[in-house]
């Protein structure tokens, strides 16, 4: 049985998320009671044609701290799960709230007195220990609704073959690190396909662009350097437990260098047998 317990902040995303698992084969159960995740789990995994299991948990009516207490219940049966971490920055929860008009559930709990921004706050502190018991964490707050189904079918899609996940992620530095980087490496250092008028409007999945960038040996010489930095890297990561690797790197845009280097490390990873996927956060930004 394939046992993934969904959690995150309020607003994150945990909604879409579950409506993808759903489409790619995942029993779903939405805010089941935390007391009742093991014995849950435990059923099913006597009952037949069911092996795929989501469970979402959250703070609604009930304190997500004794999550930890459920998790070590569920590895001292014996039952395998992984826990899927949803997160957002402040100001993007705090503009998803205001778009929807709807009540934060920790601001609702207590009759709305408060803030909003306290609300969220005191919600980010009740979910650290959980944040930190995460094996995945994915953070929504640049990613269109469309893109986060796109990272639940690369993650969770059955058939796949098992084992860590690398995520080689293109951004752009303008537009803020990505919170779910394990890695971050900087290629603002190399000439910029920006400035050549020819190539302005294309994107680093294009082979002009990827030529201009990898014809300088500057840039052939740091790919060489970050690949074998990721090759003797990822053993370590697979062997602390984790199952994803962000593999970050950015440029000024995230539309040209760092497009064609998280392309050309996922290849590089991918022909030495690792599961990698290129995903470009900012590809789309104007």
């Amino acid at each position: 049985m394939e046992l993934l317990i969904v959690t995150g902040m309020s607003g994150a995303g945990k909604s879409k998320a579950i409506d993808a698992l759903e489409d790619i084969g995942f029993f779903c159960v939405d805010n089941i009671p935390l007391n009742l995740i093991s014995k849950f789990a435990e059923l099913y995994m006597k009952s037949n044609g069911v092996d795929r299991i989501a469970i979402v948990s959250d703070v609604r009516g009930q304190m997500i701290g004794d999550l930890v207490d459920i998790l070590q219940e569920l590895k001292n049966f014996k039952i395998p799960y992984k826990v899927l971490f949803l997160d957002a920055s402040d100001n993007v929860l705090i503009r998803r709230y205001k778009e929807t008009r709807r009540k934060h559930p920790l601001y609702a709990s207590d009759g709305g007195s408060g803030s909003l921004e306290q609300a969220i706050q005191l919600e980010r502190k009740m979910l650290l220990p959980v944040r930190a018991k995460a094996n995945i964490v994915i953070d929504t707050s640049l990613l269109a609704p469309a893109q986060l189904r796109s990272r639940m079918v690369d993650l969770f899609l059955e058939n796949r073959e098992s084992g860590l996940l690398i995520n080689c992620m293109s951004f752009g530095f303008k537009y803020g690190l990505p919170r779910e980087a394990d890695l971050v490496f900087d290629v603002r250092c190399l000439p910029n396909p920006f400035y050549v008028p020819e190539l302005s409007s294309l994107t680093g999945l294009t082979t002009e662009v990827q030529e201009y960038v990898m014809g300088f040996e500057e840039a052939r010489n740091l790919l060489h350097k970050l690949t074998d930095l990721i090759d003797f890297l990822l053993p370590l990561y697979h062997s602390e437990g984790k199952s994803q690797v962000v593999v970050a790197v950015g440029c000024t845009g995230g539309k040209h260098r760092s497009i064609t280097f998280a392309e050309k490390i996922a290849t590089h990873l991918g022909k030495n047998g690792n599961y990698a996927i290129a995903t470009h956060r900012d590809i789309a930004k104007t």
